[in-house]
This record gives C-alpha cells, sequence and structure tokens, in this order.
C-alpha cells in the first residue's frame, strides 16, 4: 500500500461521524447533485473522486445516512477535529448507548433469572462481577452510601464494554456502514476523548456532592480556601493550589483512559496496513490476547480511581 493510500486508510478510520449542529450536515461528507449522472460514471470506470467532481456535490446531511448517496467527500481532511463545540460525534454516543442498554438488559436478565437452584453461568458471572466490585468498593470507601456500589459498577462494566469494541475487527463495523451509505464510523467510545472526559466530568459533579454532602457548601468552601495554609492571607494561592489538585483529578481520569485506547485502536489500524494477510494474523492474534489485558485493566482503574476521589471527598474534612 503506497504511503498516501496508507494516510488515507488510517485518516478514514480515525474519523468520526460527526453531524454539524448548526446546518444537520455531516462533516466530511458530500453527496452527488446528479446520482444518475454519477451512476453512470462509476459504470463508465471512472473513480468514486473523480466522478463526484465531474458532476458536482453538494452537502450530505443527516436525514441522508443510510440512504446510500452519502460518500466521503474528495477534499477529506483527514482524522477530523477531536473536539469541536458545533459537532456531535455520532458514532460514538451511539455505541455509548447501546452498550448501556446491554449492560442493563443483561443484568436485569440475569438478576430476573436467579432461582435458588443450581444458577446459569451467567449468573455466576454476573454475581462473580458484583463481589469483585463489592470488594474492591469496601476496601477503599469507608464511609456509607448507597450510591458508590451500583455507581462502581456502572462505571466498570460500561468502561469494559466500550473498550472491549477494540477487539472487533477493524473493518466490520465500517465496512457495514459503508455499504449503508454511513461514510464513517468508529467503533471504540472511549477511544473519543470527548465521551472520556465526558464521563471524568460526571465524577468530578459528584465530587463536589459528596464533599458537600459530607461537610456543607460553607466546609467545602474552606477546603479550598483554608488549605494547606490556614491563614486569610494565603487563600489565593490555597484556591489555585486546591484547584489544580481539584481539576487535574477529572483530566487525569479522562485523558488516561483516552490516551490508551486510542493508542491501542492505532496499533490495530497499523496492523492492518501490513501486506501480507499472514503477518496481519501472526502480529493480530498476540496483540488481541494482551489487549484483553488492557481492556480489563482501563475499566478498573476508571473505576478505582472513581472510588478513590469520591472516597477523598467523602473523609476530606476529618483528614484536615
Amino acid at each position: 500500500m503506497s504511503e498516501h493510500n496508507s494516510q488515507e486508510y488510517i485518516g478514514h478510520h480515525l474519523h468520526f461521524l460527526q453531524v454539524d449542529l448548526r446546518d444537520g450536515s455531516i462533516v466530511d461528507s458530500v453527496k452527488a447533485q446528479n446520482q444518475t449522472a454519477f451512476q453512470e460514471c462509476l459504470d463508465n470506470g471512472g473513480s468514486q473522486s473523480q466522478c463526484l467532481i465531474e458532476v458536482g456535490t453538494q452537502k450530505c446531511y443527516f436525514g441522508d445516512l443510510g440512504s446510500g448517496i452519502c460518500t466521503v467527500s474528495p477534499a477529506e481532511k483527514g482524522a477530523g477535529s477531536i473536539v469541536n463545540p458545533y459537532t456531535l460525534n455520532l458514532d460514538s454516543l451511539l455505541i455509548t448507548v447501546i452498550l448501556g442498554f446491554i449492560f442493563l438488559a443483561l443484568f436485569r436478565y440475569a438478576t430476573k433469572k436467579t432461582t435458588s437452584g443450581v444458577p446459569t453461568k451467567l449468573q455466576c458471572f454476573v454475581e462473580m462481577i458484583f463481589e469483585f466490585v463489592q470488594d474492591t468498593v469496601s476496601s477503599i470507601f469507608k464511609g456509607k452510601s448507597k450510591l458508590i456500589a451500583p455507581l462502581s459498577l456502572t462505571v466498570f462494566m460500561w468502561v469494559f464494554l466500550m473498550n472491549l469494541m477494540d477487539l472487533l475487527p477493524i473493518d466490520l463495523l465500517p465496512g457495514l456502514a459503508s455499504a449503508i451509505g454511513v461514510p464513517y464510523f468508529r467503533v471504540v467510545p472511549s477511544a473519543d476523548v470527548n465521551i472520556t472526559l465526558s464521563m471524568a466530568f460526571g465524577v468530578f459533579l459528584l465530587i463536589f456532592y459528596f464533599a458537600i454532602a459530607n461537610v456543607g457548601l460553607s466546609g467545602f468552601v474552606k477546603s479550598l480556601t483554608l488549605h494547606p495554609f490556614n491563614h486569610w492571607v494565603f487563600i489565593p494561592v490555597n484556591f489555585i493550589l486546591e484547584g489544580v489538585s481539584l481539576l487535574s483529578k477529572p483530566v487525569s481520569l479522562g485523558l488516561r483512559l483516552f490516551g490508551n485506547m486510542y493508542a491501542g485502536e492505532m496499533i490495530f489500524i497499523l496492523i492492518a496496513l501490513l501486506p501480507l494477510w499472514w503477518i496481519q494474523w501472526v502480529l493480530n492474534v498476540p496483540w488481541a490476547l494482551f489487549h484483553i489485558l488492557i481492556v480489563t485493566l482501563q475499566a478498573f482503574i476508571f473505576m478505582v480511581l472513581t472510588i478513590v476521589y469520591l472516597a477523598m471527598a467523602s473523609t476530606e474534612e476529618e483528614e484536615h
């Protein structure tokens, strides 16, 4: 594969299915102004890019997805913007929501089927996860909260399922999406910094909730302004130090998960670029097996850090 084609392949696989909220158009996606002329050009042996330029193009909109008329823009910009306030990454949001429903449906089904007899393999699996999460919470969070255990279970399973999408064949879902007229489709939500930082921001809000519920609003303000130097003169210094420490928690939480999963996704893409299929298999299988450990470990780390941060927020005043 040539260098140009390799860059095009990587850029396409790293491109999100982004909708521009200002006009509902799909970023870096177009449709032919005359579909009949476009198809005739393709039938005559013309390339897709050449035919689009020849017949002219117009924006592809959200309502056009799935109709088979949307295609990659000849002037595609590459991997697309990671963070843009005017766009939504539809693929990341869609898969995240679907995986959330799968998690809820799977665990609900397992608990509804609980009987006094011999448990099924699914029930044993769910019970094992329940006990694992409960033991982890009990060893870290010493306070009393009805929220922390369900939250930890949700965080662990949700992140695990999102990470697990990285083990699917790299061209499987993007190829299926392209076949129905969806030009771009990324399948690993945790490789999208918007998703990981959004989850981390949710944890950030819970830190405020646990801290205020434990010491009150005034106590929380004091923890930001009168520590580590307990004198009113140092309030600006204390606020900067404590503010940086507080903000670093969600940023590091989100970026750590994003960085690891993005790197794993990139390695799978690079392996897919290798010329011989047997070389791809020789490298893909060991990396996929090793990546199972990374997938689980990153979900565990995200859960543990969530518990640790909420435990610190709940005991912060007592420590001071």
